[in-house]
């Protein structure tokens, strides 16, 4: 919330603007905007930020849109901007539902803007840097040396026989997610294999993968739980968006899942696929399912040092919806399938969201040094000079 304090503070102004702008008065503008945030992860600090608003500004509120797309552009692109787009959405439909909508149109004009201007912003993801892309020779060495590591990872958890899907990466076949299936499959969980080959990344594998996960559903008579690893999560996004009825969530590692169109990586074959011409129009219809947020729990597993996908297209508007979790591994991308992280966070995420719990991040104490998250909150406690061990309490 530190780093986005000045964003949601000019926000907070722009959406009570809004309220007042068609006839609110200031408490109750700021009591509608108070409602909309309610279930936002920052709601406390936010409402703070609301609170403190003492003037009506509707007369400035185009002032307050060009501030608001600044601090946007400054701090850079963010699928959690999605959220904000949300809120302004929702606040403008609660102010004219049942009238003519033709006398809000201003409104609406306001709302539009905002979201053409942070769909211009997110557009600006870079590909990854060189070094990452030098950096993805490490896989050789994350794959030779999972046969080591896998016996000491820990298996604590219990599957109970919880069905699971697990869909490859773009070019790889099941043979990809051989140690993520072995990993699930010795803790109880029934792993299912996609059999479709090797993964283009097209969409006629769309209705064999639609039967495949109704069999599953109708074996088990529950839900079913869907992994896949780069451009298997895109289907994994895509069967959740069409059968969330069918889909008890969604674990993606290091897959691409929304802005995608506008991706700029050096993985050429993918790139030509999104944008040769005698497939451009399929490619809009295929990959304009990616945007929609599923209503399912949504994990999203990614690594900074991404060379192959800009990281930020992997990761999901976690501001949306308390059910949605972005979790940062250390590794590359073409080691993600053998990487201890990766199946320690796989088996933890999808045994909390099947029970329906909480957790901070993943496994015990000692398991969390693995994770980025764990030595961002050490270098925190080390420059304040507190005890390293209340990091992981």
């Amino acid at each position: 919330m530190e780093e986005n304090q000045i964003l949601y503070r000019i926000f907070s102004r722009l959406a009570v603007a809004l309220g007042t702008l068609n006839g609110l008065s200031l408490k109750d503008a700021k009591k509608l905007v108070s409602k909309q945030i309610k279930k936002h992860p920052f709601k406390e600090e936010i409402k703070t930020l609301i609170d403190v608003i003492i003037t009506d500004e509707h007369e400035n509120i185009e002032q307050l849109l060009d501030e608001t797309i600044l601090v946007c552009e400054e701090l850079g692109s963010n699928r959690n901007y999605i959220t904000l787009e949300a809120i302004l959405e929702q606040i403008a439909t609660s102010i004219s539902k049942g009238h003519d909508q033709e006398e809000y149109k201003y409104t609406n004009a306001i709302v539009e803007r905002f979201k053409k201007e942070i769909t211009l912003i997110n557009k600006k993801i870079p590909q990854p840097p060189v070094f990452n892309m030098v950096m993805e020779t490490r896989s050789l060495l994350e794959w030779s040396s999972i046969y080591c590591i896998y016996p000491l990872i820990p298996k604590r958890i219990k599957g109970n026989g919880k069905p699971v899907l697990l869909i490859p990466p773009y070019l790889g076949d099941d043979s990809s997610t051989s140690f993520v299936r072995k990993y699930l499959k010795s803790l109880g969980f029934s792993t299912y294999k996609w059999d479709l080959g090797f993964n283009m990344v097209k969409a006629h594998y769309i209705p064999r993968l639609e039967e495949k996960l109704h069999d599953i559903y109708q074996e088990h008579n529950e839900k079913v739980s869907i992994v896949g690893w780069s451009g298997g999560g895109i289907f994994a996004k895509i069967m959740a968006n069409r059968h969330p009825d069918q889909v008890e969530q969604i674990l993606t590692i290091g897959s691409p899942i929304w802005g995608v169109m506008d991706m700029k990586t050096p993985v050429y074959g993918l790139m030509e696929f999104f944008r040769g011409k005698s497939l451009k129009e399929r490619n809009e219809r295929f990959l304009a399912e990616l945007e929609p947020i599923p209503k399912v729990p949504v994990t999203c597993i990614y690594t900074k040092t991404d060379g192959l996908v800009p990281w930020k297209h992997c990761i999901e508007a976690n501001t949306f919806r308390k059910d949605i979790k972005n979790i940062e591994v250390f590794g590359s991308h073409s080691g993600m399938g053998a990487n201890a992280s990766v199946l320690l966070v796989t088996a933890n995420m999808l045994s909390a969201n099947i029970q329906g719990k909480k957790i901070r991040d993943v496994g015990s104490n000692i398991e969390r040094y693995l994770y980025p998250n764990f030595w961002k909150k050490a270098r925190k406690v080390f420059k304040s000079k507190k005890p390293i061990a209340q990091v992981v309490k």
